[in-house]
């Protein structure tokens, strides 16, 4: 348990990387860092997979299918629509939105999986998702009064943005269950090999989004600007190395600690350990402004904190099954 606990944690230190680029990177549009970060994702994958390449041969094409999957709508779908849902609504509408992930994701599984992992006792579990899901609501009182202090908004926009944000909620309430399905599924397989081959199933599709992205800006079309320079933007050295940094921690390191933990935790108590993510970037994000965290910041990562520590002293049971006699 507490393995899976710490590798749930590195996943989340690791995550938190990917809000930094956008901060560092500001006059790069979503669509070139998603492109950007997965390009080099599949290309770190690539000398990974020669060490690894015996492991990969036995893996069946049911699983290079499920790679597939995973990896277009886990990474690229969700991705692109956080990304589309921040320039449509700004960041604290998305943010708030896509801060449920934990208490939607323990709800589900723990309804889904319950005759796997077993069954998390809803009383003893509601006081975890009460922390957690008050916790969310702290840290984004700030974004949420500076979105109420625009009347002016155009509310199109703010609809659509919440829309898109409901879609990548649901892109990854889909990804972590479904892995944790492969994993568990292959207790035998190697949480690395995994996400290496999801790492290479990335690179056709990359490359795919790369050449879309060309064609559309040398017809004149979004999502890039006119002057945008190409391929690699105004600051090529920078962009160059922030990918592939965060290619490597962010995309392959991170998943390989999310696969360690969905092997080894429920997937009702892993879901509810992405709130690292959350932690580490505002952790990243606050560093980067040079700014204290507000009072009721960190009240909510306190509560935060301990939601999660609630949730992991909670013993699964075993589901009753259906019709069971209550009798012994």
């Amino acid at each position: 348990m507490w393995i899976g606990f710490l590798f749930a944690l590195g996943a989340g230190l690791m995550w938190g990387l990917v809000f930094v680029a956008p901060l560092l990177l500001p006059d790069y549009p979503a669509a070139m860092l998603v492109v950007g970060r997965y390009l080099a994702f599949g290309l770190i994958a690539l000398p990974l997979a020669l060490m690894d390449r015996a492991a990969l041969r036995e893996l069946k094409a049911a699983d290079w299918l499920e790679a597939c999957k995973l990896s277009a709508i886990g990474n690229f779908l969700y991705y692109l629509c956080l990304a589309a849902a921040i320039q449509r609504a700004g960041g604290p509408l998305p943010t708030v939105i896509i801060g449920t992930l934990p208490v939607v994701i323990a709800v589900i599984s723990n309804r889904r999986n319950r005759a796997r992992d077993g069954l998390l006792p809803w009383a003893r579990l509601a006081p975890s998702l009460a922390l957690i899901a008050l916790g969310i609501a702290c840290v984004n009182q700030t974004e949420l009064s500076q979105l109420a202090a625009k009347p002016q908004a155009n509310f199109q926009h703010y609809l659509e943005g919440a829309l898109l944000a409901v879609a990548a909620v649901a892109c990854w309430t889909w990804y972590p269950i479904r892995n944790a399905d492969w994993l568990r599924a292959h207790a035998d397989r190697s949480p690395r090999v995994w996400a290496t081959a999801q790492g290479l199933v990335t690179l056709p599709m990359s490359l795919l989004g790369g050449a879309l992205l060309l064609g559309l800006h040398s017809a004149g079309l979004p999502p890039l600007p006119a002057d945008f320079s190409l391929p690699l933007g105004p600051r090529p050295w920078a962009f160059v190395g922030l990918m592939l940094a965060v290619g490597l921690f962010a995309s392959w390191v991170g998943t390989l600690c999310w696969n360690e933990a969905s092997q080894r935790l429920p997937t009702n108590i892993v879901g509810q350990l992405i709130v690292f993510e959350t932690l580490s970037a505002l952790a990243y994000a606050f560093t980067l402004s040079g700014q204290a965290p507000a009072a009721l910041t960190l009240l909510g990562i306190a509560l935060l904190v301990s939601g999660v520590w609630w949730a992991l002293r909670i013993k699964p049971q075993a589901a009753t099954k259906p019709g069971a006699s209550s009798k012994a």
